[in-house]
């Protein structure tokens, strides 16, 4: 059969930017060894597929696969899900100021708020709450150092430290003082498995600075790790709510309503900025708002046999 599909741009206003997520809107008839086969050859960062709930007005079922497999979330395909819906123009209705729509991941079902400016989605919103756990037990400053090929001096150990943080998937959170940092770090496989860090079973680490040469945004972060090419530039999209919690686990974080932009990549590596609402309670859940803008850069038909 012939389907549909789209690829976003998701978390820019600028096309060839941002993440670049493929959405198929009406997968229904789709196996989950299909999906994964059409993953593979699109071969972006995630694939997305979109199954209408019988009987129940703007709900979804979503799968997610990268060129690997399956995954159980991913924050930047909500997004991208999110507005190639509403750019379909029969799927969603955008004749109102605001449209919710629930897309159901493994991880449970997530509730969106897509905003529309003259007939066009402006701003999708998706909110979570999330239980996470924070442990303390990480490498030391010098594995880190060594693993991530930056200079030890340039880990940050005043005003934040390095910690593990779940939020279903597990990350070590690294800060470090300078951008610089972030983005010329270079992973060393070696360095990694001779280090205690694979005992942590975060197999992606989260590189985080509060410095940017950037003006609309206030944190720098990129993702790398043991599986992730030496050049890549993953989105960052799934850990944002660990890095919400991250943040929170500081005494110095008052209680409170906090409002950031994050930024991932930079102008030569398709950058995104992420904005995160999060609600500080000093609580065991959280509750966090991500949201961004989108933009369409493809549209196209894939010929998928019957398995």
């Amino acid at each position: 059969m012939n389907y549909t599909y789209y690829i976003a741009d998701v978390f820019t206003n600028q096309i060839f930017s941002g993440a670049q997520i493929a959405v198929f809107p009406s997968a229904e008839e789709l196996s989950l060894e299909q999906m994964g086969l059409v993953a593979r050859e699109l071969n972006l960062s995630e694939s997305v597929f979109l199954a209408q709930k019988k009987g129940v007005e703007n709900h979804y079922i979503m799968k997610i696969f990268t060129p690997r497999g399956e995954i159980d979330f991913a924050g930047q395909t909500i997004i991208a899900a999110g507005y190639v819906l509403a750019a379909c123009g029969n799927k969603l209705p955008v004749d109102e100021a605001h449209t919710t729509v629930i897309f159901e991941q493994n991880t449970g079902k997530i509730q969106a708020s897509i905003s529309h400016s003259e007939g066009k989605a402006s701003f999708i919103q998706f909110a979570r709450t999330v239980s996470p756990v924070v442990d303390y037990y990480v490498p030391t400053d010098n594995e880190l150092a060594r693993f991530l090929g930056i200079n030890q001096a340039h880990i940050d150990t005043k005003k934040y430290a390095t910690r593990l943080v779940s939020c279903d998937v597990p990350y070590l959170v690294v800060p470090v003082y300078y951008y610089e940092a972030v983005r010329d770090a270079v992973f060393n496989f070696s360095a990694w498995s001779q280090s205690s860090a694979p005992q942590t079973a975060a197999q992606e680490i989260l590189l985080v600075s509060p410095k940017t040469p950037y003006q609309d945004s206030d944190f720098a972060a990129r993702l790398v790790g043991p599986n992730i090419g030496a050049h890549e530039d993953p989105p960052v999209g799934s850990a944002i709510p660990a890095l919400a919690a991250y943040l929170c686990s500081f005494d110095h974080m008052q209680k409170g309503t906090y409002t950031f932009a994050v930024q991932r990549g930079d102008d030569k590596m398709r950058r995104s900025i992420l904005n995160l609402e999060m609600d500080h309670k000093g609580e065991n859940t959280l509750n966090l708002r991500v949201g961004g803008e989108a933009v369409m850069a493809a549209e196209g038909t894939m010929f998928i046999p019957k398995i």
